[in-house]
């Protein structure tokens, strides 16, 4: 992960429609990538409940991480807030997947997702932290992109719809998992690092392979 000096940041946050404002990603997925996702929705389905699993259980793994006493409550309360959004969204795509006909694998791979918590500075106390949350952020900020192209652009109203009802609480999992990172390195070291993380987080998800994954890469 390339550690150096950070842009400035912007003094007003611009604004996608629908009034939302945009997210920081630095790489921003066409369109087209909605197509390929939904060549096969069942497989798409059931590797958003994997992922939503996932979420879950890292969530849970972070609560007893606070880096201080002084914020221990807050930290608690927070992550356990976010783990049981997870479960609740896991329930939701697991039985539309189910409805839908579909089976839910034992087994998941995540090519992205592997390759940000490679560059996880591990062993590293409070660093390895704020990168994990750091990732986490992102994880959040791009399924958050993902679900309001597919609302956006699914041809699938039930679908789109659902994805729709998804987006405002992954918008919320990233800010949070932000405001967790100010906790362990203050704000200025911890956006210093984002920056850093945003650049990485680009050059991985441009390389993934096309498939019908929330984190899929796009066709040439």
């Amino acid at each position: 992960m390339n550690d150096a000096a950070a842009d400035p940041v912007p003094s007003t946050t611009p604004v996608v429609a629908g009034g939302a404002p945009a997210l920081p990603l630095r790489y921003h997925t066409p369109a087209a990538w909605v197509a390929t996702a939904l060549a096969d929705p069942l497989a798409l389905l059931a590797d958003h409940a994997q992922l939503e699993r996932k979420a879950a259980a890292n969530a849970l793994d972070l609560v007893n991480r606070w880096p201080r006493a002084d914020c221990a409550e807050a930290w608690v309360s927070i992550l356990a807030a976010v783990t049981a959004d997870e479960a609740m969204h896991l329930k939701a795509v697991t039985r539309l997947l189910a409805r839908r006909g579909g089976e839910l694998p034992r087994a998941h791979r995540n090519a992205y997702a592997s390759a940000l918590h490679a560059a996880v500075r591990r062993g590293d106390g409070p660093r390895e932290l704020l990168d994990r949350l750091l990732v986490a952020a992102l994880i959040e900020a791009r399924s958050c992109e993902r679900f309001e192209l597919l609302a956006a652009h699914g041809e699938d109203g039930e679908l789109a719809s659902f994805f729709a009802s998804l987006c405002a609480s992954e918008r919320g999992h990233y800010k949070v998992f932000l405001r967790l990172a100010d906790m362990v390195a203050g704000p200025a070291e911890r956006k210093r690092r984002w920056h850093a993380w945003l650049d990485g987080e680009a050059a991985i998800i441009a390389a993934q392979a096309p498939g019908p994954r929330i984190h899929s890469g796009v066709r040439d």
